[in-house]
């Protein structure tokens, strides 16, 4: 089939222009590319905002010395190392929970995450968030990890490694319930209530009051939650330096599986 055009030359309608024609060359970049920018933005987002330095850094370290200090709060021993267990899992839940939700509820008001979702496929999206909260915690155990060093904890080697394996799982897990949280709801209502939510968990979630400290009927319910989970978890790995078990494994992942599958459905662009 061809085609005359206005001066008169005849041309094939399978012409294509060869590479290197344009420049820039047009069409979508590369999905790695991509991908990693995505997650450097997202990280750098979540360091600059001051309240999420607040959430992320400032209180988590303050409540370390807190609890690695001050025996008005009943702790196992040693000391540091419970107070250091706990703190991780509040990291995770500021960072991973809190921060997210709020970033997201925020995004959707202003109609970022409707424009960027035009650009990048929506598993990038997710997936660069997820991303940038991992390196944001990475950050957070660094800080928490080496103040507690300070302040004399002498961490097991055996457990290191289900130290790391629990601190993804608990991120993956608490970024899964900030995504449905911040998806579904009004950014006034998530920013309210992304906040009672990590202050309640903080309290009552096994997080500064460990289980064990609970009455027995609360204790069996708290168990299920996971900031328990993780919070024990964290605990047989970076004090006892054994592995978390099967019950802390189960209810994390339980949570993040129902959250991310209740999350693709409800969470809205705008």
């Amino acid at each position: 089939m061809t085609r005359t055009s206005a001066i008169g030359d005849t041309v094939t309608s399978s012409a294509r222009f060869t590479p290197g024609t344009f420049t820039p060359a047009p069409g979508r970049g590369k999905l790695g590319r991509m991908f990693l920018a995505q997650s450097r933005v997202e990280m750098l987002l979540t360091l600059r905002h001051g309240e999420q330095v607040l959430l992320t850094v400032i209180i988590p370290v303050a409540l370390l010395v807190a609890l690695s200090l001050m025996t008005a709060i009943p702790l196992p021993e040693p000391r540091v190392g419970s107070a250091v267990s706990r703190v991780f899992a509040l990291a995770i839940l500021s960072s991973a929970f809190t921060g997210q939700a709020i970033a997201l509820g925020f995004d959707r008001r202003y109609g970022v995450l409707k424009r960027l979702a035009s650009a990048l496929p929506r598993w990038l999206l997710v997936g660069g968030r997820v991303t940038a909260a991992l390196a944001v915690v990475a950050v957070q155990v660094v800080i928490l990890g080496g103040t507690a060093l300070v302040l004399g904890w002498r961490p097991p080697v055996g457990g290191l490694v289900w130290a790391v394996l629990l601190i993804v799982l608990g991120t993956l897990t608490f970024g899964a319930l900030g995504v449905l949280l911040g998806g579904a709801l009004r950014a006034e209502i998530v920013l309210a209530l992304a906040n009672i939510v990590w202050f309640l968990l903080l309290l009552i979630g096994g997080v500064a009051l460990g289980v064990e400290s609970l009455p027995s009927g609360v204790a069996a319910v708290v168990q299920l939650l996971p900031s328990a989970a993780l919070a024990e978890g964290l605990h047989a790995a970076v004090v006892d330096g054994s592995g978390p078990g099967v019950g802390p494994v189960a209810v994390l992942v339980v949570w993040g599986v129902v959250a991310a599958g209740v999350a693709s459905r409800t969470t809205k662009l705008d």
